[in-house]
């Protein structure tokens, strides 16, 4: 079949900071009860005042790259996915870069939020078919704690964001046995910006007036994220059940050979929407929303790593993804561990 990609390390970090609903009660006057019913969400981790995003992203690449057996120096390449960067420029790419200490080799910043981990894993496998790269970083890292309205006011999206990072090495192979060799099968992309403003951060932005950023910005409040949830809520599972089956049909599976499916982790109403209207065992369906929240970029390769470590993802398995979120944008990706 020639020359494909295959994730050969995992690795997850979230600060030691853990919230509990019962912990944001009083701060953003609401309750276990609530936040359960509507999310699913139990605890989440929020960062310190000194943590950045890049920080977490590097507890989680040193992890994923000690797992895969490389040296680091192995790396040529980071993909970094995030909507939380340390800075608004330069990407998070280069501070993870400097952190690992591999200067040189070229780092890509993408900013697909909810998608972007699917986003990565594309990007990766492409450049690695297309024989310019052979072991590449793949990482999504996410810090809301410190960009969200954390009053009343603004509960309705700070009880569903948490802190963390996951990442996985992405390494050259070649496949001869496509039904048991580990490798990416395929990877599907979509985006709609019709949508854009349902799920977004208004501010700060060249398009609010002669200053990106200014006083009249922060009394509005528009450097906190909107969300219209019931749009989102029924694009998400329309879209990641089209998304899905476009996988399947492009490959020469059914739904019934995927062996676990990481989906995005937003809300576990949606996973579980997504797994009747395809009428998915919810056995298959792995979620870790309840511990984590929703951590964007993150969501689906910390899912991957806590699979693998508790023993549920197993090496030679079929893996089925799909991610909705920000822009809109959807992905899904199928692969054999």
């Amino acid at each position: 079949m020639g020359l494909h990609s295959k994730i050969i390390g995992t690795g997850s970090y979230v600060p030691p900071n853990k919230l509990t609903n019962f912990d944001l009660e009083a701060m953003l006057d609401t309750s276990d009860e609530w936040i359960q019913q509507r999310s699913g969400i139990i605890t989440r981790y929020w960062v310190d005042a000194e943590t950045c995003t890049s920080d977490l992203a590097f507890e989680a690449s040193k992890i994923a790259i000690e797992k895969s057996g490389l040296k680091t120096s192995d790396i040529d390449m980071i993909v970094f996915a995030t909507i939380t960067p340390d800075h608004d420029f330069p990407g998070c790419g280069v501070f993870l870069q400097r952190k690992l200490g591999l200067p040189g080799i070229a780092c890509l910043d993408i900013r697909q939020a909810c998608s972007g981990f699917i986003y990565a894993l594309a990007i990766a496998d492409n450049f690695i078919k297309g024989g310019t790269h052979k072991n590449i970083l793949v990482v999504g890292a996410e810090i809301h704690s410190k960009g969200m309205d954390k009053t009343p006011e603004g509960r309705n999206i700070s009880v569903l964001f948490g802190d963390g990072a996951g990442a996985c090495v992405v390494s050259a192979c070649d496949v001869q046995k496509p039904a048991k060799d580990p490798h990416v099968i395929n990877t599907f992309l979509h985006a709609d910006g019709t949508y854009a403003e349902e799920l977004w951060l208004p501010g700060p932005g060249s398009n609010l007036g002669p200053d990106r950023f200014s006083q009249d910005l922060l009394d509005r409040k528009l450097h906190y994220p909107e969300m219209k949830g019931k749009t989102v809520f029924v694009h998400a599972i329309k879209r990641m059940c089209e998304v899905l089956e476009e996988s399947i049909n492009a490959s020469q599976y059914s739904l019934d050979d995927i062996d676990i499916f990481l989906f995005h982790q937003a809300n576990m109403r949606i996973n579980s929407k997504v797994a009747e209207i395809l009428k998915l065992p919810e056995s298959k369906v792995f979620n870790t929303i309840q511990d984590f929240g929703n951590t964007t970029a993150a969501t689906i390769p910390i899912g991957m790593d806590v699979a693998l470590r508790d023993g549920v993802l197993k090496p030679g398995m079929l893996v089925g993804s799909a991610a909705f979120g920000s822009g809109f944008a959807w992905a899904s990706g199928l692969w054999r561990m």
